[in-house]
């Protein structure tokens, strides 16, 4: 399942966060809202990027928590049907709420990032089994399959493009290699396997890329930011 793409930069100290830049692919006519406060009643504080027909959250931020967690799509084994399948839109917000998914669960496969000043996490669900696998320090990415999986071409292309940037770059730094990095990229047709800005139809699926997030959460401090893209699967 070809959809979204997460690059992160965990701190070498524990405490001292994260840094990351996010990648949603979505159905361009599957209307959404970007980045703000949509769930007051039920999630007070909670910032996102919200899918309105689901009502639940693709990217979800609590700052005043320091939690942020993102939901990536993966393939499954779920044997349900349709109509006993729950949302996972729900997922990211109540992450942010530090209530993070128990197995089994009646939902299609996922992974599910979760970062915190203390740490960083994955928990992935392929409708047979959650696995935790958590983020060491350093540069990782992550898209439909594991964490720094070779599987994945856009892993396999430009993840050593991105650790090569990282390093000492300050709060002013980060934010601006990274998106030339994302930039660099979309030179590449939105059809390729390599690509982190994408045309999902030629592999079967009706997504494009629609927008970015950058995110910093540290003790005390998480700021998140989106930019969505003109024109969906093509670099502005």
């Amino acid at each position: 399942m070809l959809v979204c793409t997460v690059v992160i930069d965990v701190a070498p100290s524990p405490g001292e966060g994260a840094r990351l830049l996010a990648v949603r692919d979505e159905d361009p006519d599957r209307p959404w809202d970007d980045l703000g406060e949509w769930w007051p009643d039920v999630h007070p504080g909670v910032i996102g990027i919200r899918d309105r027909r689901a009502g639940g959250a693709w990217l979800a931020a609590a700052p005043a928590a320091g939690r942020l967690a993102v939901l990536l799509n993966r393939a499954d084994v779920l044997d349900l049907p349709e109509d006993a399948v729950r949302s996972r839109g729900s997922l990211a917000l109540e992450s942010v709420a530090g209530r993070s998914p128990q197995g089994p669960l009646p939902m299609h496969g996922f992974n599910l990032l979760e970062v915190s000043p203390s740490g960083s996490r994955v928990l992935s669900w392929d409708g047979a089994e959650l696995r935790e696998t958590p983020v060491p320090a350093g540069v990782h990415m992550i898209a439909h399959d594991d964490l720094d999986d070779p599987r994945t071409a856009r892993i396999d292309a430009w993840l050593p493009r991105f650790a090569a940037t990282a390093g000492s770059l300050s709060a002013e730094e980060w934010d601006e290699r990274w998106v030339a990095v994302l930039a660099e990229s979309a030179r590449l047709s939105p059809e390729d396997d390599r690509a982190i800005v994408r045309d999902n139809h030629v592999h079967g699926y009706p997504t494009m890329s629609l927008l970015f997030c950058t995110a910093e959460v540290a003790a005390g401090s998480l700021q998140v930011s989106s930019r969505v893209l003109a024109d969906p699967g093509h670099w502005d």
